[in-house]
């Protein structure tokens, strides 16, 4: 039994009065209104929120970066186009890939010289 039902039974009708149509009309319009308003939080909003995310992730992508593609081949960017990127994935193998492709970076490309910087120890 749904709860509406449950509690359209707990509310004595007296007798010789009907409900008025229109408070059922209310009820189904305030029902799709919360259904509509739990779809956007639910669904809509992450999943824009990730494509903003991915584009962000998409026009900060610079020489240097290792990538994994969609595909799940992993790689670093040698070379970055208009709409896609030369990727180093072996030795001598250098692959062009769509910007789409790119599935997530694993380690952004450092602005400058590392090679003086000490490894953290614990």
């Amino acid at each position: 039994m749904r709860v509406y039902e449950m509690l359209a039974m707990m509310t004595p009708q007296q007798p010789g009065t009907e409900q008025d149509p229109r408070a059922g009309m209310l009820n189904m319009l305030g029902m799709f209104a919360i259904l509509g308003v739990m779809f956007y939080f639910l669904l809509i909003r992450p999943q824009s929120k990730q494509r903003k995310e991915q584009e962000n992730l998409l026009k900060n992508l610079k020489s240097g970066d290792k990538i994994v593609l969609a595909s799940g081949i992993f790689g670093i960017v040698t070379n970055v186009k208009d709409k896609s990127l030369m990727v180093k994935i072996a030795d001598n193998v250098k692959v062009e890939v769509l910007k789409s492709a790119v599935s997530s970076v694993i380690e952004k490309s450092s602005g400058g010289d590392i090679s003086g910087a000490e490894p953290e120890q614990k």
